[in-house]
């Protein structure tokens, strides 16, 4: 009997497991930016973004008191940072929305939809993501990402890695912690799906962060699964 035959349902990070974010950004501020006249490093930006992530969150977590604050809203403060930092001119309130909402049109991996495919027809499969139900809606919509549902930490009002957000997730599908998988291809965020009880499926995407990357080339936790990619994950899974 496998260590996994009890699990019933996955869930997935999204940004960087599911969806290539970085690539996706910088290609649709590049188009956009043409047309629209605006001059700006977009590449910079994006990484830029993405760099103040968690810092973003940790705020949330620091001020309990000043309420939850979905992910929509942290990137939005974050970027109007960045475009006073990078010195960006000419933005009007709609080129902000626009921008902001670059992260609910991100394109998946090339094996993502093939593979949740396959894994749908056995389990349930869900985000289990930062991200808000809009932003993960509208994402599922845009890439193609057939969900069953969809769960994300705006629902328990707690961000990974706090452990309400992954045994939030097996409360709500009826589960035990140890009947739910967490699938990433982060180790951090596996680590503390482990340490409340899930199991575990890494799959490495070395190039989410391109040159910038500097970890998660490769497993380094003792994960139930390690696979090349969602299709490894449905063939381990009897998919």
């Amino acid at each position: 009997m496998s260590s996994v035959s009890a699990v019933k349902a996955l869930v997935f990070d999204v940004f960087g497991t599911c969806v290539d974010w970085r690539t996706s950004l910088i290609d649709d501020f590049t188009k956009w930016s043409a047309k629209r006249g605006v001059n700006a490093d977009w590449t910079a930006l994006v990484d830029g973004w993405r760099a103040v992530y968690m810092a973003s969150m940790d705020e949330v977590r620091k001020h309990p008191e000043r309420g939850y604050q979905i992910l929509d809203t942290l990137h939005r403060a974050s970027l109007e940072k960045l475009v006073a930092q990078f010195g960006i001119q000419g933005l009007t309130e709609a080129d902000l929305n626009y921008l902001t909402m670059g992260w609910h049109r991100l394109h998946a991996w090339p094996d993502t939809v093939s593979g949740l495919t396959r894994l749908k027809t056995k389990y349930i499969i869900s985000p289990l993501s930062n991200g808000n139900v809009a932003l993960l809606t509208n994402m599922a919509k845009f890439a193609g990402l057939p969900w069953d549902l969809i769960l994300s930490a705006e629902l328990f009002e707690h961000y990974k890695p706090d452990p309400e957000t992954y045994l939030g997730a097996a409360r709500l599908l009826g589960l035990a912690p140890e009947q739910v998988m967490m699938v990433a291809a982060h180790n951090g965020d596996l680590k503390a799906a482990q340490t409340n009880g899930l199991k575990t499926a890494f799959v490495a995407r070395p190039t989410e962060y391109g040159p910038l990357q500097k970890y998660d080339f490769e497993a380094t936790g003792d994960w139930d699964i390690v696979a090349g990619d969602f299709n490894g994950i449905a063939d381990k899974m009897g998919c």
